[in-house]
């Protein structure tokens, strides 16, 4: 784990059991950790560049358009097309077969015939046929009210209303972007050891960047279209404010059950980083500056959810309480989104020691399975690793009420009520506590001299959770310590625990299975980065 060299930590990191639930992982907050603030410093680093080679949209903004960009010293260029389709056709389900504009993150420059060729497969997405060149695979509807209202404004000279920019926050909305092997796209094998994209998810935060920058040309291009020389451009203020919507459900959520090395080393940079920041001399002034601006964020995030929104009430009542000087001391009887939100400001008043950090949230270990061991020492394993498991009372009522599957026509994961739908027998194993259980029971029964392959030649069954206590054992944070099959399982908090080290803000739950978010919003633009007048200050943005 590599730490800031000026800091050795006094303070202890947090306890798996207390970070490591769901009701926490739901709170949680971006922080310079998050992979869109490490794409966006090396796009600043660097003083990257945005080109259009190809801008062939016409005035109702359909066509096709190629944004390029140097990056670590290769080019990556999103190709974009847009086509009308029936308003009724407009969802962000997973089901939907069209959407106003497709993507792809293309390696290189595209020639005329990739771009030929593309045509007929991006827009159909899922059912297109890809090739290695193309890096991530991407679509996305608009926010028809605020588009056509920054477009009717701006064609007769006029900026947008800053309450309806403030109130919805993006021109787009992706529903989808995929990666790594998806569809016949390249795998991440491809370009995991280049600059910047060896990071997680570093490509997925590029395509998502350079959608942003589409959108905002693509707005201003069909207003100067319809008003002509008298058409304005947007306010760099309410520009930078204009993120990328996101919506993501149940697809996303089994990721970290699925991920735990990954799940740890997210985790654990960013508990090594509060730690060290806890160790550190703090900035008041700087605390006090941030903290202002989270209250003001916070005032800004108003959801329809009738259990987030007395969270962000409850929030915004005792982020009042804080003072800059005990603002860790303040917080221990806090709300757990209180708490969160203190984790993160204070984080982004130490960005040196976040930034040392980055390096360490990736994981590319293989699983190492030794069935050789006796079933004691396996045992003494998952007592001292996933002895938590062993706790859950899983013969009480609604311990396994619901059940993870994968859908047959979308090939997406879903959740299904146990008792009520069928199709149990196709479960996902992301039952861990069962399976914990499960094993513990044999492992009891089993003669203790025995090696572990004499009792999973009898079970096999266990061989799969055996497996993953010897690789990830060893590992704080890779568990998600709940029961993911008991009634009271809500997946939105795997869904914004994940979200949150992207860097998404402004949560908007739908339901406890689905939730809008914000994606880069308040960051630096092109023409920020590539005049270097641009920052990584941009968390907790703010319209005013």
């Amino acid at each position: 784990m590599s730490l800031h060299p000026e800091i050795i930590p006094t303070v202890e990191l947090r306890a798996p059991d207390t970070v490591m639930r769901l009701d926490r992982l739901g709170a949680s907050f971006p922080t310079p950790l998050s992979f869109m603030r490490r794409l966006v410093r090396a796009l600043i680093a660097e003083r990257s560049e945005l080109t259009y080679p190809v801008w062939d949209i016409d005035a109702e903004g359909h066509g096709r358009a190629v944004l390029s960009i140097s990056l670590g010293g290769h080019v990556y260029s999103l190709i974009a097309y847009s086509n009308p389709i029936p308003d009724d056709a407009r969802t962000d389900r997973v089901i939907a077969e069209v959407w106003d504009t497709t993507f792809t993150l293309f390696d290189g420059v595209p020639k005329t015939a990739d771009l030929d060729r593309l045509a007929s497969e991006v827009p159909r997405q899922e059912a297109g046929r890809m090739q290695p060149t193309e890096l991530i695979l991407s679509r996305a509807n608009k926010s028809m009210r605020l588009f056509n209202h920054v477009v009717s404004e701006l064609a007769e000279g006029r900026q947008p209303d800053a309450a309806q920019i403030g109130k919805i926050g993006y021109l787009m909305r992706t529903t989808a972007v995929y990666g790594n092997g998806k569809f016949g796209i390249a795998d991440r094998e491809k370009f995991k050891d280049r600059p910047v994209l060896n990071g997680p998810f570093a490509a997925e935060m590029l395509t998502v960047w350079l959608i942003r920058q589409f959108t905002l040309a693509l707005v201003e291009h069909v207003a100067r279209a319809k008003g002509g020389d008298a058409a304005a451009k947007l306010e760099p203020r309410l520009k930078r404010h204009l993120g990328i919507g996101n919506s993501t459900g149940l697809g996303m959520a089994p990721f970290l059950v699925n991920h735990p090395g990954l799940l740890h080393a997210w985790v654990q940079a960013r508990e090594t980083a509060l730690a060290q920041v806890l160790s550190a001399p703090q900035d008041t002034d700087r605390l006090q500056a941030l903290l202002t601006r989270a209250k003001a964020h916070v005032a800004e995030w108003n959801v329809d959810d009738a259990v987030q929104m007395p969270r962000i009430e409850t929030l915004r009542t005792e982020l009042e309480t804080l003072d800059p000087d005990t603002m860790w001391e303040d917080a221990r009887d806090k709300s757990a989104e209180c708490q969160e939100m203190v984790v993160a400001l204070l984080l982004e008043a130490h960005p040196a020691i976040c930034e040392a950090l980055c390096e360490t949230m990736g994981d590319d270990r293989i699983p190492h399975f030794d069935p050789s061991v006796s079933c004691a020492d396996m045992q003494a394993r998952l007592r001292r690793a996933h002895g938590w498991a062993l706790d859950f009372d899983l013969e009480a009522a609604g311990a396994d009420d619901l059940f993870w599957y994968v859908s047959e026509d979308k090939l997406e994961p879903r959740l299904g009520e146990r008792h009520v739908i069928p199709g149990a027998e196709r479960e996902s194993p992301l039952d861990i506590a069962r399976q914990v259980q499960n094993f513990e029971r044999a492992l009891n029964e089993a003669n203790g001299q025995d090696p572990l392959a004499v009792l999973l030649m009898a079970a096999p069954e266990h061989r799969r959770i055996a497996r993953r206590i010897q690789a990830f054992g060893d590992l704080d944070y890779a568990e998600v310590r709940d029961n993911l099959i008991d009634a009271s399982t809500r997946p939105i908090d795997l869904l914004r625990a994940k979200l949150s080290v992207f860097g998404a803000a402004k949560f908007d739950p739908k339901s406890d299975r689905w939730t809008r978010v914000t994606l880069f919003q308040g960051a630096p633009l092109a023409e920020d980065i590539a005049g270097g007048t641009a920052t990584d200050d941009w968390a907790f943005p703010v319209l005013g």
